[in-house]
């Protein structure tokens, strides 16, 4: 009696006797019956042929993908690689770009508030600041005579910096140096060293641009309480100006400026200030000299 083994033999067997059979493959004309071609063909080898021919194309495929530009459109395929770095480098422009265009709209805002006057003072610093000033001890006369002389003793030592003052060899006297005009206008207050008034005041209109009176290094660009938005300037031959009580500053410590160039605002900041002008200074040496002696308002 045969077992379930043998019969598995023997139908695997039939299998494979079937497979080498050999077949003929006639091609004939349709029409005269002619036979154009013939071929002996057996199962094995179209099994194998059909196999083959799959290998090779699956094969091109994979090739074809991996190699050209056809895996960008494959999904999930192109998410890494040379497409990320082109993604995280189109991110990093835009992040750019975004940076570049929100620092050219606060530039264009504050020149907008420039042009139609419309800008931040002191004063207003001040009320917005009520609740955080309600409870400020005031300073006695003593003490504000004692700020007043340290302040004068930096303006001294920063007139006296050999790292900013040394632009030229030669000590050239002031009466042979040119000064341009700040800004041309009417003198309020002159120069009285006496009453710790260092400068002259300069009445002008609203929103007149200060200029450089030489070429010379900002060394000094910031708000002070006293003085407002306040400009200093060091020039050649050991002598700074200073620029004080403008409502806007157009350049930041560092730059370097030339004579005539807009370096402010008018304007009417500080606590010092009661009025739209200009305060000026002139320096030489560490001490304050009259400015009208060298310029013409």
């Amino acid at each position: 009696m045969a077992t379930e083994n043998d019969k598995v033999k023997s139908r695997w067997d039939r299998i494979k006797q079937q497979m080498r059979h050999t077949y003929r493959l006639v091609v004939m004309n349709n029409e005269t019956f002619e036979e154009v071609g013939s071929y002996r063909l057996t199962l094995l080898n179209v099994y194998i042929f059909v196999s083959t021919l799959l290998v090779v194309v699956a094969m091109l495929v994979v090739l074809a993908v991996a190699f050209t530009p056809l895996k960008r459109y494959m999904p999930g395929y192109g998410e890494g690689g040379e497409n990320r770095e082109e993604v995280e480098r189109l991110f990093r422009e835009v992040k750019k770009l975004e940076k570049q265009l929100a620092a050219q709209e606060e530039y264009s805002t504050n020149m907008r508030k420039v042009l139609v006057g419309d800008v931040e003072t002191a004063k207003d610093i001040i009320k917005g600041n009520t609740a955080d000033t309600s409870g400020a001890i005031e300073r006695s006369q003593e003490e504000e005579q004692l700020r007043q002389e340290m302040e004068l003793q930096k303006v001294g030592l920063a007139a006296q910096r050999p790292r900013t003052t040394n632009f030229s060899p030669r000590d050239v006297p002031l009466e042979q140096m040119y000064f341009n005009t700040p800004v041309r206008g009417e003198i309020s207050a002159g120069f009285m060293p006496d009453n710790k008034h260092f400068g002259v005041d300069v009445l002008a209109a609203k929103n007149t641009a200060i200029q450089a009176a030489m070429d010379g290094y900002i060394f000094f660009s910031d708000w002070t309480l006293e003085t407002g938005n306040t400009i200093g300037i060091q020039h050649a031959n050991n002598t700074i100006t200073f620029y004080k009580h403008n409502s806007v500053l157009l350049k930041k410590a560092g730059n370097f400026v030339k004579a005539g160039e807009a370096v402010a605002i008018i304007g009417n900041t500080g606590t010092l200030s009661d009025g739209p002008h200009l305060h000026f200074e002139l320096w030489h040496k560490g001490n304050p000299v009259d400015p009208r002696d060298y310029i013409k308002f």
